[in-house]
């Protein structure tokens, strides 16, 4: 059973227990993760005041390690490293949508890529730029300094259309989970110099009385 409370921020945490219930893990994303503990310790300040109880716990699914802290076992978690990914609202609701669906779907690369490539379309025609192929646009893109040169060979260096490729050649590999993280990072770059800086830019220029 799912056991959490509410922490300061008001967000969700689980307990400090033997097995760390999250929904999905910060790794993976894979949904209710078996994270089991492999260890445990206690740390203080440097004044010897400040105690913190630690427990690291194990993804059965990808093996990669969580840490958590509170100020006793059992107790509810105060922070949990890596934290859980979430999106900017300032993110339009379709890309939005395609790239929360592709952070949840790195357990399934080629999905994850597949809905990576699907937010940054999106997040193109968002723009204005509706025709040709995905990297095409991307390019335009560039030149028309919507985005930088430096993005546009990302682009390409993650091969965001490697599942075109695949359905002209049935012999293609399918993408692995670091082609979906490169693809999905891209795509979270993408929209966070898209959308996410103008819109904090334009809001401190409001704050500053511009």
């Amino acid at each position: 059973m799912l056991v959490v409370s509410r922490n300061a921020r008001g967000l969700d945490m689980p307990k400090l227990d033997p097995q760390l219930h999250l929904p999905r893990c910060p790794h993976c994303n894979v949904n209710n993760p078996n994270l089991a503990e492999v260890h445990r310790c206690e740390t203080h300040d440097h004044s010897g005041q400040v105690l913190r109880r630690w427990r690291i716990y194990k993804c059965v699914n990808c093996g990669n390690l969580v840490t958590a802290w509170a100020m006793n076992f059992g107790q509810e978690a105060i922070q949990i490293f890596p934290e859980t990914q979430s999106l900017d609202e300032t993110i339009p609701e379709r890309p939005r949508a395609y790239l929360h669906q592709a952070i949840e779907s790195l357990h399934s690369p080629a999905g994850a890529v597949m809905l990576a490539a699907s937010a940054v379309d999106s997040m193109l025609k968002l723009k204005g730029y509706k025709e040709g192929s995905l990297y095409t646009r991307i390019e335009q893109a560039a030149k028309d300094h919507l985005i930088t040169a430096e993005m546009a060979k990302w682009a390409h260096d993650v091969r965001l259309d490697a599942n075109d490729q695949r359905h002209a050649d049935d012999n293609a590999q399918l993408p692995n989970a670091e082609d979906a993280k490169r693809c999905v990072d891209f795509a979270q770059a993408l929209a966070q110099f898209m959308f996410v800086l103008p819109a904090r830019v334009q809001s401190g220029i409001a704050e500053a009385g511009g």
